[in-house]
């Protein structure tokens, strides 16, 4: 694995050069046995898509290869590359990471498959942070056979907030206006209440709050955060929690500027229709806030990954080794997730540019008050 700093600042050097052209993706290819390779394709076989974006794909001409044949997309163009200055506009790059024969177990996890997932992923995080790459948009992994002793983390999710040398991140699950915050990422139900907290609370709704606005362009965010027990515990019979822990720290969310309410039943929030009066969700754990995303939008969710100093998306989906290499898969993720990768470095330099040089709001209690009769007084002679 490639060591760098985690604490290093991304140069400004390249990306402001780079404003006003394409902008830079690093794609990381995910598991070769799984869809990664297929949604992909099918996303850049419209060269629409480079009309806006250079995409750079962490991985193998040779795998590339196999899944066109998979696919039937043997018209696929693409070009070779052995560093992303070397990239080129209008085309698909491919930055071999790897030279060796690969052995592909279409639909099967393997050692292998985990090995170069997390090989392109590392690959494409130094590029993203010494400022190569404008954004990255990584393919699904196993989260099984990717573990090793570099990567013992439960998702990307975890792995990029460590290696971005930042305290904490939210998964926000995106499809249009939808936006849907995991509180407590991949960690199990029985593990939640217990590292449930007010600061933990307080912490991922200045996220989303702060991510809203900058990465998706919402000047004044509504928050709803969902309850942890059914019926947000009916005042303590099915669980403390809730009165205790989650609405104080919805109150003190609200009186420090953000626009936090709840604590909702989960089950009546979405049942009713609630969710269209808010610009965000908050959910306390992983399936509360994924079951209903994936069901208003299974084939076009995004995954954001907010609080990181640089711009990852990623499709909703798994590995879906199911249906691997059978021409099955839909690409509308992935393309979203590349959608959405370029709207938000838009909006942030949009944002970061409005904010930059903002007029001091002038506080009544820090003006002076000074006495000039005296100087009122004065025989001066007078002015002509």
């Amino acid at each position: 694995m490639i060591e760098f700093n985690n604490n290093k600042k991304m140069p400004s050097r390249g990306r402001r050069e780079r404003e006003n052209e394409n902008i830079r993706l690093g794609i990381s290819q995910g598991d070769v046995n799984g869809i990664g390779y297929e949604v992909l394709l099918k996303c850049f076989s419209d060269t629409r898509m480079f009309e806006n974006c250079t995409p750079i794909l962490y991985g193998s001409s040779k795998v590339a290869s196999y899944h066109k044949k998979l696919i039937n997309a043997t018209d696929f163009p693409f070009v070779n590359i052995r560093s992303v200055e070397q990239a080129e506009n209008s085309k698909f790059n491919i930055l071999n990471i790897i030279q060796d024969e690969i052995k592909i177990d279409i639909g099967q996890p393997t050692e292998i498959g985990g090995k170069l997932a997390a090989m392109s992923l590392d690959y494409a995080c130094h590029d993203l942070m010494t400022g190569k790459l404008d954004a990255i948009v990584t393919n699904p992994i196993n989260k099984k056979n990717i573990q090793s002793k570099d990567f013992n983390f439960p998702g990307h999710t975890e792995y990029l907030t460590n290696k971005f040398g930042v305290e904490d991140s939210l998964m926000i699950m995106t499809c249009q206006d939808i936006h849907i915050g995991i509180m407590t990422n991949h960690l199990s139900l029985a593990q939640v209440p217990k590292i449930l907290t007010k600061d933990l609370i307080l912490r991922k709704l200045k996220i989303m709050n702060d991510s809203l606005k900058r990465d998706f362009g919402i000047r004044m965010p509504k928050i709803a955060v969902l309850a942890l027990n059914p019926h947000a515990g009916d005042r303590g019979l099915i669980g403390a929690e809730d009165d205790e822990i989650v609405s104080p720290a919805i109150r003190e969310a609200f009186d420090n500027g953000i626009l936090a309410f709840g604590p909702y039943p989960a089950d009546g929030f979405f049942g009713n229709g609630s969710i269209r009066e808010f610009d965000g969700v908050m959910a306390l754990y992983h399936d509360q806030g994924l079951i209903p995303f994936k069901l208003m939008s299974f084939t076009e969710g995004v995954n954001f990954t907010a609080g990181l100093p640089f711009v990852r998306t990623s499709p909703a989906h798994g590995t879906a080794y199911e249906i691997a290499g059978k021409n099955m898969a839909s690409a509308q993720s992935f393309r979203n997730a590349v959608f959405l990768a370029m709207d938000i470095i838009r909006n942030r330099r949009d944002y970061d540019a409005l904010t930059a040089n903002t007029l001091r709001t002038i506080r009544r209690d820090n003006i002076v008050d000074e006495d000039i009769s005296k100087e009122l007084q004065k025989d001066d002679e007078p002015t002509i």
